[in-house]
């Protein structure tokens, strides 16, 4: 045994680490697989590397809980719809610090790719956007704080879709990613959590028949994930709910001759976890996502409870041992729940009940779009959860009585506040309901707080001032900047110490290194040798053949109107004009990359998505641009193709409408790998400016306060009759000039931008941006120069670690402590 391993299996003693040898790995082969290590295919290796893996956190994970059981600490528990892991082997190896171990003993297998072993994993199909990777970030950052902890989500059979482009546009796909088994989660059956419904669903004759009056009951089963904090010291846990029944088979059906009806009831309650946000403009599709709202709370709540009381607290202690934090209004419908338990099941007053509830519960909102502020029919309340709706119709009771004590007479604003929206259908307000049952209300990005408190909910926040506050977003340093991105996170290590990786402030410490010219040289060789890493990656995951010396601009979001893909897409086609014209411009040569999701149902962002392509098919073939521009739209993003692309950018496209964007965190994880924003006075784009300056990043486009006045003058049509550029670059889309195997596909375009008034802006700010996209260009050319301000950006990148966010939402919101393990 190797010196080097010899201390490394004392680190691991002392840690309370059982460290395996390379025979567990080869008895995982045989004893799971009943293979031989030379006959193995890359996904049994695969298995068998997590296996050992896990066989090393194992009994650190039993330890964590023991001693969170036996020390009683208050408890954080995170409730998402969304947890956008991505795959867990490489961020389990990095944060358990055993990286020498698979480097010495696994990757030594000469039968081994190891590459390949890493691709077999499949991302986990848990989320979709950034509400879903900002609550992965925060349980890393919780484990590695030592905070007790514990995540709570839905186990999605498909998660959103694997995304496919053909002939230019999405096509949505079912992600299998649960195909084989996941080597990480642990079933907890009997812990599983019943689930009772107002009304039975029944399958007949291929159609679903609602029996309204008749009980159901469903079941919620636990499967537990590992989270391991840096270091390995805490393994928190991340608990899914899978939908199930109590009965998987009736006999007697199946006898009967009715062979689906014999396990119906089970098909029907799986569908609960099948996919990630059903289409919601159908009825069913709209009862669906309610259900799966409405059972992710029903089973954390149920478990939070289960455990407070297992530890044995007093009711009164509640808020002093449980800290529930709802990620967006998805998990609202705790607030009637944990207040149901505290009345129907705990016996307390309704007074001492609300005052616990409001007192263990907070709300995060990340959204300005009051179309994404979710209000619910009360029919479907009334159908499915009776007991709910009364406790809602209660709570507005008494809240209505404050506000008619506040504003005596204004019927109108008793109207606006109330928690149930009338006039039409009468719906429940969800994030009114959310400020209302709970004890803070915070917004992500300093801007987007603001806004909230005076615009989204302004006559709440006047009602309940303390409440509101703001904790800007962060991520985690681990996976995107140490896992994804080698040989910067090397070069920083060697330069300020390993500290960074659980201190991001430490990075300040290289500030001053962006005028030493040969940390500027190895800088720039760390970003090439990325982009060569990505362009290998790409080619042989898509097929997409790049070059690594252009310039990188990325853009990766969910395809949206307010985060502007349009306006990208226009500002290339005016770059494409003006290269048709003059063949010898002098720019850097650059290659645009689009990466995103449209949802199934929306339909304009399904037409961006074709347009992009379709204007990258043109511009790639033309010979007059070719070596100078490149337009790609790389298929199905996710968490994995940004931990191989973001490394990679040059340059970050941030340019929602300003005042949309609730915070955005693709901005801050391309800041801490070197890439320099371009970006509108929106979300956190605001902060990053401030910590890198404003002569290191590109800023542009209107206010949200110009965005705000404007709806009283904009008017599209004049950008387009007075501006030579944006015409040309319309016409050419209108005229079929990327479409032209499909005249018209574009239309929408015209309809949005032109016809229906151009709600999010883009004309306004085309001109600002193009002539950014200008200084971009001229900064680019100096190559030393570009690198001073990409290593200003990265050492003062500190602020957006979500270690120092959850460091505030434990002080300020939860009043939780670290819980060291023994």
């Amino acid at each position: 045994m190797s010196a080097a391993k010899t201390d490394l299996l004392a680190r691991y003693e002392c840690n309370g680490f059982a460290f395996p040898d390379r025979d567990y790995y080869d008895r995982h082969l045989a004893f799971d697989h009943v293979v031989r290590g030379e006959a193995a295919t890359q996904r049994e290796r695969f298995e068998a590397v997590a296996h050992t893996l896990r066989d090393v956190l194992a009994q650190r994970w039993i330890k964590t809980a023991e001693t969170y059981d036996r020390a009683n600490p208050k408890q954080v528990y995170y409730l998402s719809m969304e947890f956008l892991i991505g795959r867990s082997l490489m961020n389990n190896i990095v944060n358990l610090g055993v990286e020498q171990f698979v480097r010495e003993d696994l990757r030594s297998d000469p039968r081994q790719d190891w590459k390949e072993v890493l691709e077999t994993e499949p991302d986990a199909g848990l989320g979709n956007g950034g509400l879903g990777r900002l609550a992965a970030c925060f349980v890393d950052s919780l484990a590695t704080l030592q905070i007790p902890a514990t995540g709570y989500g839905l186990r999605y059979d498909y998660g959103i879709f694997r995304q496919e482009i053909a002939d230019g546009y999405q096509v949505e796909k079912p992600d299998p990613w649960l195909a084989n088994p996941d080597p990480w989660e642990v079933k907890r059956g009997d812990e599983a959590v019943a689930v009772p419904l107002a009304t039975t669903f029944r399958a007949r004759h291929g159609e679903i028949v609602v029996e309204r009056g008749r009980p159901m009951t469903m079941i919620g089963i636990p499967y537990d994930r590992p989270v391991v904090g840096y270091g390995g010291r805490t393994i928190n846990t991340l608990r899914l709910w899978k939908a199930g029944t109590h009965t998987d088979f009736d006999f007697a059906q199946f006898s009967g001759g009715d062979f689906f009806g014999a396990v119906s009831d089970q098909v029907l309650a799986e569908s609960l976890t099948r996919v990630l946000y059903p289409d919601d403009t159908t009825p069913r599709g709209r009862s669906l996502r309610f259900l799966q709202e409405y059972f992710l709370v029903r089973c954390s709540v149920a478990d939070i409870v289960a455990r407070f009381r297992r530890r044995g607290n007093d009711w009164a202690a509640l808020p002093d041992k449980v800290a529930i934090q709802l990620n967006d209004t998805h998990p609202a419908m705790a607030v009637p729940e944990l207040l149901r338990i505290l009345l129907d099941e705990a016996k307390l007053g309704w007074d001492q009940a609300w005052d616990l509830t409001v007192r263990t519960l907070a709300y995060t909102n990340h959204t300005l779009l009051p179309e994404a502020l979710e209000k619910w029919p009360v029919d479907l309340f009334e159908a499915l959860l009776p007991r709910h709706l009364e406790l809602v119709y209660e709570i507005n009771r008494r809240f209505l009585g404050v506000v008619k004590e506040r504003y005596p007479g204004d019927d109108a604003k008793a109207a606006w506040l109330s928690l149930i929206e009338e006039g039409g259908p009468r719906r429940v307000r969800m994030a009114n309901l959310a400020v209302v049952g709970t004890h803070s209300t915070n917004g992500v990005a300093a801007i987007h707080s603001e806004l909230l408190r005076t615009t989204t909910v302004a006559d709440l926040a006047a009602l309940f001032p303390e409440r509101f506050n703001n904790k800007t977003n962060g991520v985690t340093p681990r996976r995107w900047l140490k896992l994804c991105n080698r040989d910067l996170a090397g070069l920083l290590t060697e330069a300020v110490g390993d500290g960074w990786v659980t201190d991001m402030s430490l990075l300040r410490k290289a500030d001053p290194l962006a005028a030493d010219a040969a940390f500027r040289g190895k800088f720039l060789a760390a970003k090439r040798a990325a982009k060569g890493r990505f362009v290998d990656w790409i080619k042989a995951t898509a097929g997409i053949t790049l070059d690594p010396d252009t310039l990188f601009d990325v853009q990766i979001k969910r395809i949206h109107e307010y985060k502007r893909q349009l306006l990208n897409a226009l500002q290339v086609v005016i770059w494409y004009n003006r290269l048709r014209a003059n063949p010898s411009l002098d720019v850097p040569p650059r290659t645009v990359l689009f990466a995103g999701k449209a949802a199934p149902a929306y339909r304009l962002a399904k037409v961006i998505i074709k347009l992009v392509t379709g204007i990258g098919r043109v511009v790639n073939a033309d010979p007059a641009v070719r070596g100078k521009l490149r337009v790609e739209f790389l298929p199905n993003y996710s968490c994995t193709l940004a931990e191989h692309l973001i490394p990679a950018a040059d340059v970050s496209e941030q340019i929602s409408t300003a005042g949309y964007e609730a915070s955005g965190t693709s901005n801050m994880k391309f800041m801490m790998n070197g890439a320099l924003t371009v970006g509108t006075r929106d979300g956190a784009n605001i902060e990053i400016a401030e910590e890198a300056g404003e002569e290191n990043a590109f800023m542009f486009g209107l206010t949200t306060e110009q965005v705000a006045s404007g709806r009283l003058w904009y008017n599209p049509r004049w950008h387009y009759e007075n501006e030579p550029e944006t015409r040309a670059a319309l016409d050419l889309i209108f005229d079929n000039h990327f479409s032209a195997d499909e005249p018209g596909v574009f239309e929408p375009v015209r309809e949005v931008l032109l016809t229906n008034g151009d709600h999010y802006m883009h004309l306004a700010d085309l001109t600002g941006y193009v002539k950014t996209q200008e200084a971009v260009a001229a900064a680019y050319r100096d190559r030393d120069a570009w690198a001073r301000m990409a290593v200003h950006n990265v050492a003062r990148s500190g602020k957006f670690s979500s270690d120092r966010t959850i460091a505030e939402y434990a002080h300020a919101i939860w009043g939780a402590a670290p819980c060291p393990v023994d």
